[in-house]
């Protein structure tokens, strides 16, 4: 048979151009796009209540005698009301519907119906608002409710998959390999689809989704293991010694174990003469990564070899600069600083030496992937905060060099099975442990009336000559009458209890070259006080700050908060966390209440996915991963048993490209590229 994603939706009863166009908002283009249009929700009509033990805010299905004819009535506005009565044999119960002009000729008088909605009361008795309705004679079952969009509705959705599921085929190739099915228990793929759909009871409902869910996390693993192995096939820049050894006696401290752990995976995989590493060094803020970057980089330089540190801000990169140009101003290693503030004779000055050999090291920002920027023989790309760079950037960076090793940073902790598929063409090394020095930073939750006495708690740590944060989370009046803008909140700090100390802003719509300038200053400890919105999340490192309030706390999620928090603690000093709110939701106390009871950073992710779910914790799609139909990233136990699957099956079959996993790899290539080939033939 033809090719059911080839097929259009007009060939189905129902649809014609107009609709066909309604379902292409949705993103639905053919018959095979729909039946992949899974139900964002059920309605379970399998539990049928008598109306007496209907309670009001509770959702039911009832079985009753529709015992008034619809009654219709105009509301201002040109709007419609519609009323019944229904009943069973333990009461009666009222209908009301708005704006459906239609209801009188759906249901009849004395005609026996299911319906299911919610119960409401007003001031004349219980009612079930807007209820959706079916003949007995359809039968109790559990209905599909679809993402709609304005003229299409989930009845003319319904018929349409109805129709499209008519059309699959006796067998269905399926891209699971029957003997992967059959050990980990999944249903065909035919089954999985009419009962995703339009499933009898909750067991079919079960299998279905843990069926379809498992292979869409399955191809998702499956295509990131290909994007981790297509660099398998080339050689990285061939590195002879280890000289990390050497490096650590440069350190005025120890190094962690965990450090040791992150130095000794980077060591082996560029050593291994093998592809160039692909490593992620994913570390708590504090953790000590830049520590095993600058050892890494001191190793490659050693081995003749640049390394270039490429940081997401001039300050940033300033400060690592000053950190690996004192570490290694003892050894005979070039280091440099290359950033678009720098004067032009300066940039061409420090390009030339890059291209003759003579600078080992190259700290920098976005200039060091500029045209003008040529390598001798780079040998080692690093990224700091890996998520503040795209795709592009870094392989514009890794561009600059014959196959250069790549090692990325990140300070956001994401759960391990959940890195495993976010960073899935990046092997992982994870610092997992703060150094001895680092003190846990005190976090507290405290309501505004709490604002004053936390105020002359600041300024107690600034008379000792600390220095504080404050975020507010907007930037301009009147969005919420009750959150401040940053400038008007520093503004009045400003005139009123700051008044004889000196207090920075910045916000996003500060100039970028100002910002620099602020938070240079800030960092000099020539401000006492930043006031700020979230720009500072990632940013400057003030060993001396020792205090960070943040106003309206319950608009910030777990991760943001912990990112926030660790601009302090980075000192000698005790330092401290205050969340300022008045949520007292449940959801607000609950995450509040984690802030306060641990530092760790990856309890925190934990803790920020199960209560937020990707979307949210991911913010605008910042992984950058195909979007996913049915499965969510939160669910860790269909993770592991995808990833699971995925060792099975490459174990078992050796190559994706095998004839047995000819479907599957179509499936990644959909997944991937939105094209490829089909499985329903």
């Amino acid at each position: 048979m033809a090719s059911l994603y080839k097929t259009p939706l007009t060939s189905l009863k129902g649809v014609g151009a107009k609709r066909a166009e309604l379902f292409e908002k949705l993103g639905v283009h053919s018959v095979g796009e729909l039946l992949y249009f899974y139900p964002r929700a059920y309605e379970d009509w399998t539990t049928v209540e008598k109306i007496e033990n209907c309670q009001e805010g509770g959702t039911y299905c009832i079985r009753a005698v529709l015992g008034t004819a619809v009654s219709d009535a105009m509301l201002p506005g040109g709007r419609i009301i519609s009323k019944a009565t229904v009943y069973d044999d333990t009461g009666t119960l009222k209908m009301v519907w708005f704006n459906n002009r239609y209801i009188s000729q759906m249901l009849a008088y004395g005609g026996e119906y299911f319906f299911f909605g919610k119960i409401t009361a007003d001031n004349f008795g219980a009612q079930m608002l807007a209820p959706t309705f079916a003949s007995v004679a359809k039968g109790a079952v559990i209905h599909p409710i679809y993402r709609t969009t304005a003229g299409l509705f989930t009845k003319n959705i319904s018929s349409a998959v109805e129709q499209a599921l008519a059309l699959l085929p006796e067998e269905v190739n399926d891209p699971i390999p029957a003997p992967i099915r059959k050990k980990y228990r999944l249903c065909g793929l035919k089954k999985a689809l009419n009962d995703i759909h339009f499933p009898k009871t909750r067991g079919e409902l079960e299998d279905a989704r843990r069926r379809l869910v498992t292979e869409e996390l399955l191809v998702l693993n499956l295509g990131m293991r290909h994007l981790k192995g297509s660099s398998r096939g080339v050689s990285g820049a061939k590195v002879e010694r280890d000289c990390s050894a050497a490096f650590e006696k440069l350190l005025p401290f120890r190094l962690t174990g965990a450090q040791q752990r992150a130095i000794a995976d980077c060591v082996r995989d560029i050593t291994s003469n093998g592809a160039p590493m692909n490593r992620l060094v994913q570390g708590d803020v504090g953790s000590g990564k830049t520590a095993v970057a600058a050892s890494v980089c001191y190793t490659i330089a050693k081995n003749g070899f640049q390394a270039a540190f490429m940081a997401p801000t001039e300050i940033l990169a300033k400060q690592h600069y000053d950190t690996l140009s004192a570490l290694l101003e003892n050894t005979e290693l070039h280091v440099a600083l290359l950033t678009g503030s720098l004067k032009e004779s300066e940039k061409k000055r420090i390009r030339e030496a890059l291209a003759d050999g003579t600078v080992d090291l190259v700290i920098g920002t976005h200039a060091l992937i500029a045209d003008k920027t040529v390598f001798h023989n780079l040998g080692l790309a690093v990224t700091d905060e890996q998520h503040r760079f795209g795709v592009a950037q870094r392989a514009a960076l890794l561009g600059k060099g014959h196959n250069p090793h790549l090692m990325v940073m990140s300070a956001t902790p994401i759960p391990r099975t959940l890195g495993l598929i976010i960073f899935g063409d990046l092997d992982i090394s994870v610092i997992d442990e703060l150094p001895p020095s680092r003190k846990p930073v005190k976090t507290a939750w405290r309501g505004t009336a709490d604002r004053g006495k936390i105020y002359q708690f600041i300024k107690q740590e600034i008379a000792q000559g600390r220095q504080a944060f404050i975020v507010c989370p907007l930037i301009e009046e009147g969005e919420l009458d009750n959150v401040a803008s940053a400038e008007e909140y520093a503004a009045n700090l400003m005139l009123h209890d700051f008044a004889d100390i000196p207090v920075a802003v910045v916000h996003g719509k500060t100039k970028a070259d100002e910002k620099e300038r602020i938070m240079a200053d800030f960092a000099a400890n020539r401000y006492s006080l930043l006031v700020s919105t979230t720009v500072i999340e990632v940013g400057v490192d003030v060993p001396n700050a020792s205090v960070m309030m943040i106003e309206n706390a319950e608009r910030f999620g777990l991760s943001q908060l912990h990112q926030l928090r660790g601009r302090v603690g980075r000192g000698q000093f005790q330092s401290y966390c205050i969340l300022i709110s008045d949520n007292r939701s449940p959801d607000t106390a609950e995450r509040l209440r984690v802030m306060c009871s641990t530092n760790d950073g990856f309890k925190i992710a934990d803790e920020d996915l199960k209560m937020r779910g990707p979307g949210d914790f991911f913010g605008e799609r910042q992984h950058g991963l195909p979007q996913l139909a049915i499965a969510d990233f939160a669910d860790a136990k269909s993770l592991e048993l995808s990833q699971k699957i995925a060792d099975d099956i490459l174990t078992t079959y050796r190559d994706l490209r095998s004839d047995e996993l000819r479907l599957l790899k179509a499936e990644v290539d959909r997944l991937f590229a939105r094209g490829g080939q089909n499985t329903l033939n």
